[in-house]
């Protein structure tokens, strides 16, 4: 069914995020929607400022965030 949830990654395919990319992801998630439409309101210094604190937190409380690693770029043949 295509509602049907992605598989998870084998544990091997996965590395630890770096700070940075945690904020950036938590960032793009407070000013862009679900369609990747940017949120009203101009709030890009606030979700900054938001993603950073957010992310040092997580890093504080111990927490380590999983992400895939990159595929290989594919040839269009």
């Amino acid at each position: 069914m295509a509602d049907d949830p992605p598989s998870p990654p084998d544990l091997a395919e996965l590395t630890a995020a770096t700070a940075e990319e945690i904020a950036e992801a938590l960032s793009y998630a407070l000013r862009y929607d679900e369609r990747g439409k940017p949120r009203k309101g101009g709030w890009d210094f606030a979700a900054k400022l938001a993603a950073d604190r957010l992310a040092e937190h997580l890093r504080r409380s111990g927490l380590i965030v999983m992400r895939a690693r990159p595929g290989r770029p594919h040839s269009a043949g």
